[in-house]
């Protein structure tokens, strides 16, 4: 073995067991956002519920209401990460907690309050939490400064974003200096859709979550891929939650749509081939999915995720993708890499240096 594959193994030995994908419900946020704009907080809520639909929002409420402590207490969290063998989790704000009906100044508002919140919780165990901050989606001429509040001014290590946000998809030429900024940055952009727009179609059975979250980043993917956003920016750093839905199975039709079709070629090569620029998190909850992730993408384009703490993801995940991986029969090259080293591969180099926080 060369000096460099024995530094490379001594690394990866090293490596914390990390689980990109877990949230935090910030508290009092939701209450203020409907206290300051009642109306728009009902309609939207409404909404909610008619995506939703009547029997899965009567198992949802009780759900989220039981993990409240996981979602919210530090102690609560550290011991459940104690027990998966998590070392580190990457720590966003819950989803709903996007708004993305929000006008600019309360977006705006709502965006930094989640990043001094999360840091805030991370400030508590520096050594077991990263966090991931905001940006108002819906207002992309406010987007840049919030990206700086949170990995400038608080410290955090990328950006969560849904798979779009009113009017305004990931495609959208407005967006070009968030990529920029993000890109310069080295920080991470990690994709979590909220909710899905085929509305009422999927109001029962809970396929708003089960085919719609799916479906919805597989959109969002392609509108980054055919708008040529990963031809322009190479060395943007995006995961992408539940395994990327629906794209890396089904990417053949957009290589298909691709070679026939002027209307599909805005990126410079074949849609597949940006599925290696990618990462994917491993909450796919089947062990031939994940295999033919792992053959698609890579296995080094796949990181430990847990959807922490809500009940379509992970109880044990660490183990549970260890189990998974065996039945395929992936060694643990394969396990080491996904669960350890591929998550800190993605930081390096992610760290901002001192002369530009200094110019902040």
């Amino acid at each position: 073995m060369s000096a460099g594959a024995e530094a490379n193994d001594a690394s990866t030995a090293l490596a914390p067991v990390t689980d990109v994908h877990a949230h935090a419900i910030i508290a009092g946020l939701e209450e203020f956002v409907r206290q300051r704009a009642p109306e728009q907080f009902a309609l939207a809520a409404e909404l909610d519920h008619r995506r939703n639909g009547a029997a899965s929002a009567a198992v949802s409420g009780p759900m989220v209401g039981s993990r409240i402590p996981k979602l919210t207490r530090l102690d609560t969290r550290i011991a459940d990460m104690d027990a998966q063998g998590v070392d580190v989790q990457w720590v966003s704000p819950s989803p709903n907690h996007y708004y993305p009906w929000a006008d600019e100044d309360l977006a705006t508002w709502i965006a930094r309050e989640a990043n001094l919140r999360i840091s805030e919780i991370v400030a508590q165990a520096p050594e077991r939490l990263l966090g991931l901050g905001l940006v108002p989606m819906q207002h992309p001429e406010r987007i840049v400064e919030c990206v700086d509040d949170a990995v400038l001014g608080r410290g955090l290590i990328g950006i969560e974003i849904p798979s779009f946000a009113g009017e305004v998809e990931l495609s959208d030429e407005r967006l070009e200096p968030f990529w920029t900024r993000m890109e310069e940055l080295g920080a991470i952009v990690f994709l979590h859709p909220f909710g899905c727009s085929l509305d009422e179609r999927l109001d029962r059975f809970y396929l708003s979550n089960t085919v719609g979250q799916p479906v919805e980043t597989a959109t969002a993917l392609s509108h980054l891929i055919f708008a040529g956003v990963l031809d322009r920016h190479p060395k943007l750093k995006v995961v992408a939650a539940h395994g990327g839905g629906y794209l890396p199975t089904t990417i053949g039709r957009s290589d298909h749509s691709w070679n026939v079709r002027e209307d599909a070629q805005g990126c410079a090569e074949a849609p597949s081939s940006y599925l290696r620029r990618i990462w994917y998190d491993t909450v796919v909850h089947d062990a031939r999915q994940l295999r033919h992730l792992i053959e698609v993408v890579g296995a080094d384009r796949v990181v430990l995720g847990s959807d922490y703490p809500f009940d379509m993801g992970l109880d044990d995940p660490a183990r549970e993708v260890e189990g998974l991986l065996s039945t395929e029969g992936f060694d643990t090259e394969v396990s080491d890499a996904l669960l350890r080293s591929n998550a800190a591969a993605m930081m390096r180099p992610t760290t901002v240096s001192a002369q530009e926080r200094a110019r902040q």
